[in-house]
């Protein structure tokens, strides 16, 4: 399909900098088959039925934004994916003036040579010494934000809270899983109350999912892998709530991709461990999920190209259009949305 297909106008002040407080009390715009009403994600107990079952992404964001010099250069790196205990690939600014065998100084005694550099433009990066790579990362690191929200302001403290959903607890990530971040102790709650079960699986979210779709066929795109695990208990308790009838929504497009991953023609879904490239456009069969909650994103990009394939293009552009039409806020600190497919 034609990449502009997936093209749509959205004001500059849609885009969101920081997230609703408390969290719970973002908008939510329900997509159900055709149908699209207004609500707010504390009402998501109201909205699910006792069956369903809510499936989080447990991956935690380090602070995978480094700033360093080689020599007189500025070197900015952005960790994307881990190879071993001290290698990473990252994606690097500046990249025309590095080398591969020269050595980054990124401050606080933290320092990576650069091995290797791969076709799309990325490098490994060997952190040298012999501290685990965690703990150089919490003294030179900084989160790694959307460059629609760091371009427009400075990272502060106040992200290390905000850009981490409640779920986090496998480090790896170096993006949020940001579907999640509108959970709070209280909603939580309130589902337990309705009778909405919860699962959790683990996708460790690359830097590129920030990176633009540069073709002009879908087809010719190019995703990057990124790590995931799903335990056989939790695959077990899946299909079986399936199989009663309950629905499997998936929180954010990373745990959807991962169940998607994992699971068979026959919709079964398998215990999974290793990296997927799963690039999900209209067309597409689901065979895991029966809906998604989900922020809104970006123009032309993969994550809008996946809720078109799951909602329909047309619907998706209603909705968005809808959503622009009533001041929802877009993107990562922005509002969310409930798609439920027709079943």
């Amino acid at each position: 399909m034609r990449v502009d297909l997936f093209d749509f106008a959205l004001p500059q002040d849609r885009i969101a900098l920081r997230p609703s407080v408390p969290r719970d009390s973002a908008k939510l715009l329900k997509v159900d088959g055709s149908r699209i009403s207004d609500h707010i994600v504390s009402d998501l107990p109201q909205l699910l039925g006792p069956q369903d079952i809510l499936v989080f992404n447990d991956t935690k964001v380090i602070p995978a934004q480094l700033q360093g010099r080689r020599g007189e250069a500025k070197i900015g790196a952005t960790l994307h994916k881990r190879v071993d205990l001290r290698r990473w690939q990252a994606f690097i600014r500046n990249a025309k003036r590095l080398r591969v065998g020269e050595v980054v100084d990124f401050g606080s005694d933290v320092s990576a040579e650069a091995e290797a550099k791969l076709e799309d433009g990325s490098f490994i990066l060997h952190f040298l010494g012999e501290e685990p790579v965690e703990l150089l990362l919490e003294r030179a690191g900084t989160m790694p934000l959307p460059p629609y929200i760091a371009s427009k302001r400075a990272i502060d403290e106040r992200d290390a809270d905000d850009y981490q959903t409640m779920f986090a607890r496998e480090k790896g990530a170096v993006a949020a899983p940001t579907a999640a971040l509108h959970f709070t102790d209280d909603l939580l709650a309130g589902l337990v109350a309705a009778g909405v079960g919860s699962e959790t699986l683990t996708l460790h979210v690359g830097a590129g999912t920030f990176l633009p779709v540069k073709v002009e066929e879908t087809d010719k795109h190019q995703m990057h892998s990124e790590w995931g695990r799903i335990d056989a208990a939790t695959a077990d308790r899946l299909n079986a709530a399936r199989k009663a009838g309950g629905r499997v929504i998936a929180v954010g497009t990373t745990s959807l991709r991962l169940l998607e991953s994992a699971t068979g023609e026959d919709g079964i879904i398998q215990p999974f461990e290793g990296d997927t490239d799963i690039f999900i456009t209209p067309g597409y069969k689901f065979r895991a999920i029966d809906g998604l909650m989900t922020n809104f994103h970006l123009p032309k990009s993969t994550l809008f190209m996946l809720v078109s394939a799951l909602m329909g293009l047309e619907t998706m552009q209603e909705a968005y259009a809808h959503a622009i039409a009533h001041d929802y806020r877009f993107y990562s600190y922005g509002d969310s949305s409930l798609l439920l497919p027709a079943r």
